[in-house]
Parts: C-alpha cells; sequence; structure tokens
C-alpha cells in the first residue's frame, strides 16, 4: 500500500499531493494549488509526470479527491488554474490533463449560510469593481481614509470569495459536485462523529471547522447584517466590521487522515488552539494530552500568530512541514523555535519549501517593511513599539540552523525538479 504526503513549492501558500492505495493501482489526491505562479511551473508538471509514468498514453490523469482546505488565495488560486485548463480543454472536445472524481470545499457562503452581496457591493463602490477580483497586490496604493490594512485585510476576504464562487461554476461545468460526500454541506468536525472512509483505503477525522463555532459565526453574521440594515451604515463600517481573520480561516478544513497506523495532520491555516480544540471534541486527543503522527501540515505556513506555546508539545510528529517563501515573514523563525524548544534536536524531521536563504531574503524584505509601518505609526503614537533592525544571526533562520548545527542536520528543502516525497508506507514508484 502507498501512503505518501508529497510537498510542492508553492512560493507562500500550499500545495501537496496525497499519494494512496495499492501500489499497482495508485490513487491520487491534491490539496491545494498554492497561489498564482505555482500550477504551470509546479503542479501541472507533477500531474503530467504522474499521468506519463502511470502509461496513461494522453488520457486524464484521475485526481481520486482534490481538497481546498480554505477560502484563501494563496490556496485556491492555482487549483482555479488547473480546473480553467480543463473547461478549456473541454470546449476543444479534447481529453485534459485531469479528471477530478470528488471535490471537498467548505464555500464562504455555507460558512456564513447567506450569499455575501452586500459585501463585495460596498467594497466594489468604494474602491472599483477590479478590487475584489482577486488578492491585492503588494505594492497597491490605498487612497482612503479607512485604515489600509483593514482595506488589504477586507479585499482578501472579499476576493477569496469571489474565487470559491468560480470554483463552483467550474465545478459544475465538469461535472464535479463540492462535498456530495455529505451532501453538499459545510465538512465540520462533531462531537462523537466517525471517521469518513475513502474507498476503503484511507480515513478521514474532521477536526476544524468545528460546528459550535461555525453556528456561532453564523449567528454573529446574521445579527450583523440586521444592525446593518436598520442604521444604514456605509461601507466604512462594512470594511472595519469584517477584518476579523476567523472569517477565512475558521473554514478551515482540518483532518486527520490515517492509512492503517500511519497518520498525516493536515490543517490548512487553522489556529493552532482551535486544532487543539477540535482534537479534543471528536475525541483524538484527551484535556492537556498528546497525539502523535507521523506528519504535521504546520499551520498556516509557520506563521507564529497561529501557534500557541505547548503546540508542539500537544501534537508530536516524525515529520513537520513548513510550507512558505519567506513572504509575510513566513515560516517565522519563532516557530520553529518553538520546534525545537518542545522536541529538542534529534528524532523527527524538518521538511521546508525553499532554501533557507531565499526564505531569509524575503523573511528581511518583510521585516523592514513592517518595520517601516511602525516608525510611521510611533509619529502620531509614541507608545508603538518599533522592531530593531534585521539582523541575520537574530532573526534569520540561517541564524538559528547556525547556532544549532544539530537541528540544522535534521531540515530537509524542496528541489526545484525532483519530488519531494515522505513515505509512510512503500516507496511511491514515481
Amino acid at each position: 500500500m502507498l501512503f505518501s504526503l508529497e510537498v510542492l513549492r508553492a512560493r507562500k501558500g500550499d500545495c501537496l499531493l496525497l499519494h494512496f492505495g495499492p501500489a499497482n493501482a495508485p490513487r491520487l489526491a491534491v490539496i491545494d494549488g498554492g497561489p498564482r505562479g505555482v500550477y504551470r511551473p509546479h503542479l501541472k508538471p507533477r500531474l503530467e509526470s504522474i499521468r506519463d509514468v502511470r502509461g496513461l498514453d494522453g488520457t486524464p490523469l484521475p485526481i481520486d479527491l482534490l481538497v481546498v482546505s480554505h477560502v484563501d488565495d494563496d490556496h485556491i488560486q492555482g487549483i482555479l488554474d488547473l480546473t480553467k485548463e480543463l473547461r478549456t480543454a473541454l470546449d476543444d472536445n479534447d481529453h485534459g490533463l485531469a479528471r477530478i472524481d470528488r471535490l471537498w470545499h467548505n464555500s464562504f457562503e455555507n460558512l456564513i449560510d447567506h450569499a455575501p452581496k452586500e459585501l463585495t457591493a460596498a467594497m466594489e463602490k468604494r474602491f472599483g469593481e477590479a478590487s475584489t477580483g482577486g488578492a491585492p497586490p503588494a505594492d497597491m496604493t490605498v487612497q482612503s481614509d479607512v485604515d489600509e490594512e483593514i482595506v488589504r485585510s477586507s479585499l482578501k476576504v472579499l476576493a477569496s470569495i469571489k474565487q470559491g464562487a468560480q470554483l463552483r461554476v467550474d465545478a459544475d461545468v465538469l461535472q464535479v459536485v463540492p462535498n456530495e460526500d455529505f451532501d453538499g454541506e459545510l465538512i465540520v468536525a462533531v462531537a462523537g462523529s466517525a471517521p469518513f472512509d475513502l474507498d476503503g483505503h484511507l480515513e478521514f477525522t474532521f477536526v476544524g471547522p468545528m460546528l459550535p463555532e461555525v453556528e456561532a459565526l453564523r449567528g454573529k453574521h446574521r445579527a450583523w447584517l440586521k444592525e446593518l440594515k436598520k442604521a444604514g451604515k456605509k461601507p466604512e463600517d462594512v470594511l472595519s466590521a469584517y477584518v476579523d481573520p476567523s472569517v477565512p480561516n475558521l473554514s478551515s478544513i482540518v483532518a486527520l487522515v490515517r492509512s492503517g497506523k500511519k497518520s498525516i495532520l493536515l490543517t490548512g491555516d487553522a489556529r493552532g488552539d482551535k486544532i487543539l480544540e477540535g482534537l479534543e471534541l471528536v475525541g483524538l486527543m484527551k484535556p492537556k494530552g498528546k497525539l502523535k503522527v507521523d506528519v504535521l501540515k504546520v499551520p498556516h505556513h509557520g506563521s507564529s500568530n497561529n501557534l500557541e506555546k505547548g503546540f508542539f508539545d500537544r501534537i508530536v510528529a516524525k515529520h513537520y512541514v513548513f510550507s512558505g517563501d519567506g513572504e509575510h515573514g513566513n515560516p517565522e523563525r519563532e516557530s520553529l523555535e518553538m520546534l525545537l524548544a518542545a522536541r529538542g534536536d534529534s528524532g523527527y524531521q524538518v521538511h521546508l519549501t525553499y532554501p533557507v536563504a531565499e526564505i531569509d531574503a524575503e523573511r528581511k524584505k518583510d521585516w523592514e517593511k513592517e518595520q517601516a509601518k511602525e516608525k510611521k505609526k510611533k509619529q502620531t503614537k509614541p507608545t508603538q513599539v518599533v522592531r530593531p533592525n534585521w539582523s541575520a544571526k537574530d532573526h534569520g533562520l540561517g541564524g538559528l540552523f547556525q547556532a544549532n548545527p544539530a537541528f540544522a542536520k535534521m531540515v530537509r528543502v524542496v528541489g526545484a525538479d525532483e519530488p519531494h516525497i515522505i513515505d509512510l508506507l512503500k516507496k511511491v514508484p514515481f
């Protein structure tokens, strides 16, 4: 039997392949596709290679399961690039690269139980129709009396809503029913629910999103819409009310995937504390207890904001996957320091999707950008703390590994050309 996680370079996002099933009849799951600029150089060539090695002679590669963990550009855009290409092939009466058999994705509308037309309409009226058409560029200048970070965060959420809607349109054309295994409803973690059996090959125990939190968010959203209508609030109020990191990330599908005694914990961009709560909710972990897994996909690209002290003490793995190229500072040094403090410098492996020097180059850019923002805020807010100048020794991943050579020896980096596969059972033969 195969049970292997393949990690692809995905810039600031996630792109994973799960190989499973009999070695003589392998199955494939694609989990997220990264942001723009990932599909063509990384995901597409790998799918083509798998198709060729399987000897499919130009017929579509079966993707037994396609998972978009949540509504966020750095997870969904590469999948949209794939589905767009498959739609084009269909129009041209071509077989296409692949055939999608199952699609799992929690849409924003299902999450809040409402089509959020008020949000997109308000944003487009104020910033233009193109504002919600995709992730806002890093160098975009916001001419607004509303705080720039509020605008940017809101644009990201609303862009994701449109991307999710496009995915559903594409799925309909490709005759794939989202969440058909769950009667088209949200995939949620419910206390006492049995694992989902995928054709006798894998067991999925869903850890997030947790049903009580989804219900609470829906109630909050309905109350907010009622208040907005009653008060006749302006678009500024729409913006400030919707900057809540839980909105996109609450929908992250978090699942413990098992094949026999081997296990992989897939986390999307969920918060660490919510992952622990979810594990307790479904009975995989006792209160204050521990869970041992073979692979942990570290949540939210190794952002320390999504991890809490004790996370790595309670979820113990043989392999830790940190995706991210340094944009937005991820993976953060603090997160790796947490892992080192919890696990020491032996007995596991760390997987990075880019070389340390490349990650640190982007992390330095992000550090200096945030430092500039802090300096600007300090002009009007004297209590604002400004971070020190970047130090490769004190702030870089390279500095951390240089100071801890045994830790550095446990690091594996995803290469630009060769597949990076973590085999838990039989070795993937392609």
